[in-house]
């Protein structure tokens, strides 16, 4: 099993791991690492995996049964000691409009009911799709509105696990969506926006995010889409 670092620190980019196995002939799975994988609507990382000698550009991050780091080349041999260069850029734009997305989750569900079903982020935009019947001009308007003033608010973000049956028991269903993860986890990652008597949001969540909303920087809401019946699709950038 790969340690997946980047639960724990998601500003660290660059490290130090072994390569534990190679899978096919560019496959990388190292026995620990900080390049996050494709998962939850947030891309997987880039960057690069160097010996000091040799160097191997990280084009893709996927997590099957463990980490696999796609890499240009013929990948290097199993007993490798690597280090690995995470792409800066890449990994703070997806960190900033991973909790802006989760911010976003928080508004709509508290002042429209509207609950979050899907989400998609890149590193210049990102999408959210909930389920709520239509927003007009006006509601665009509040919802920007509003979450500027969650962002200027400079809110603290933390990460936490609970006991799965711990996290059922004490935090708000509609909040977490622990419903959507398979009843094999019972160990939960929890993100939590706000201050600990006055959260935001809390949401079970293993992508990466900045630290506080003061990060995120200003929030624009780009348009909006019908998405089949009852549904709509949120579009935002972020200057």
């Amino acid at each position: 099993m790969t340690d997946a670092r980047y639960l724990d620190d998601a500003e660290r980019l660059t490290f130090e791991a072994t390569v534990d196995a190679v899978r096919g002939t560019d496959r990388v799975v190292l026995d620990q690492t900080y390049f996050y994988p494709t998962g939850g609507g947030q891309p997987h990382d880039t960057g690069v995996l160097s010996t000091g000698e040799t160097e191997w550009t990280v084009t893709d991050v996927r997590k099957r049964d463990r980490i696999e780091h796609v890499v240009d080349g013929d990948a290097p041999e199993p007993g490798t000691t690597v280090t690995g260069h995470i792409d800066a850029d890449r990994r703070r734009a997806h960190m900033r409009y991973h909790t802006a997305q989760h911010l976003l989750s928080a508004v709509l569900l508290d002042e429209y009911d509207a609950e979050t079903t899907g989400n998609q982020l890149y590193t210049d935009r990102a999408r959210l799709d909930c389920a709520y019947d239509r927003f007009d001009e006006s509601d665009l308007r509040h919802i920007e509105s509003r979450l500027n003033e969650l962002v200027d608010a400079d809110l603290p973000v933390r990460w936490y696990t609970l006991d799965r049956d711990e996290a059922e028991a004490t935090l708000d269903p509609e909040r977490t969506r622990l419903n959507m993860l398979p009843d094999s986890i019972r160990e939960v990652r929890i993100v939590e926006i706000g201050n600990e008597d006055d959260s935001i949001d809390r949401t079970a969540c293993a992508g990466t995010h900045v630290a506080s909303t003061g990060e995120i920087g200003t929030v624009v809401l780009t348009g909006r889409t019908t998405q089949g019946s009852s549904h709509e699709r949120v579009e935002f950038v972020l200057k």
